[in-house]
């Protein structure tokens, strides 16, 4: 990146407005977010919400997308990923020292292309309660995933019980829910707590929020679903939403799971895993 570039983006993101856009857009990434969404999440003004994101794609580290009636803001992996570079490798030059830190943590290319396990993966799912959507993902994988992988699911605001619709559910398709409970992801936080392989969000409101870095920097997924708690209605009607819900995850954790693990690098990976968030919205 030049460096008129790079001065740019660096003032852009000097707002700290503008920042909790891009951070947020992030966590998204590479999926777009609806300008409604974004202003809903970060309790930002529409007319406010507006300035940022036009400051952010004249910056280049944003883009927008029309999909129908809707617009879409991403942001702009390659852009992010050459801003990165300058700061690490062209600034940088003149104190490695200082940068260790940075690229041990990224550590080498060398690690991110070599091919990765093909079992014994920790896989943890979160949404907002961790009563139906986060516990239906833990189930099907649990009991899907060909003895590879142990499932977890937590939530960011968690229920006291299980939704008694998502019981019935799993119930209905052979799936043991005695072991299954709500619980909150800082169960997962502690030092001592098991390190994950790959962390997925089921939901933009646990996507949206802020959480520490997950320690030993496994691959994360955003596979976002409406929350069928939410679903209105007689008895029938609500069941129906909430077999939807299941159906899509199980599409999705079907796809996960016949991945060539041993075949794939870390990078494709995390493509891979991107990519089945993806056809699942282009489906939505």
């Amino acid at each position: 990146m030049e460096q008129n570039r790079a001065s740019h983006a660096f003032a852009t993101l000097g707002h700290p407005g503008r920042l909790a856009v891009f951070r947020l857009l992030m966590r998204f990434a590479p999926q777009g977010v609806r300008p409604t969404e974004i202003a809903e999440a970060l309790g930002l003004k529409q007319n406010t919400l507006s300035h940022h994101l036009a400051d952010l794609t004249a910056s280049g580290l944003v883009g927008v997308e029309r999909q129908g009636r809707s617009l879409f803001y991403a942001v702009d992996l390659d852009a992010t990923e050459g801003l990165i570079g300058y700061l690490a490798l062209d600034v940088g030059r003149a104190r490695p020292d200082l940068l260790a830190p940075l690229l041990s943590v990224q550590k080498d290319a060398a690690e991110m292309t070599a091919p990765h396990r093909d079992t014994n993966f920790n896989v943890l799912f979160i949404c907002s309660g961790n009563s139906a959507r986060s516990i239906f993902a833990e189930a099907l994988l649990r009991d899907l995933g060909q003895g590879k992988f142990q499932a977890f699911s937590a939530g960011t605001r968690p229920n006291t019980e299980l939704n008694p619709f998502a019981l019935e559910i799993l119930k209905r398709n052979g799936h043991d829910t005695s072991a299954l409970r709500s619980k909150h992801i800082s169960e997962f936080q502690q030092p001592d707590s098991m390190v994950m392989d790959f962390v997925f969000t089921v939901c933009d409101t646990a996507a949206a929020e802020e959480c520490p870095p997950w320690p030993g920097q496994p691959i994360t997924g955003h596979w976002g679903l409406p929350d069928p708690v939410k679903a209105t209605g007689t008895d029938a009607e609500k069941a129906l939403v909430f077999a939807q819900t299941y159906a899509a995850l199980r599409r999705r954790i079907m796809t996960f799971v016949e991945l060539p693990f041993a075949s794939l690098n870390r990078m494709s990976l995390q493509s891979s895993v991107d990519a089945i968030g993806a056809d699942a919205l282009a489906k939505a």
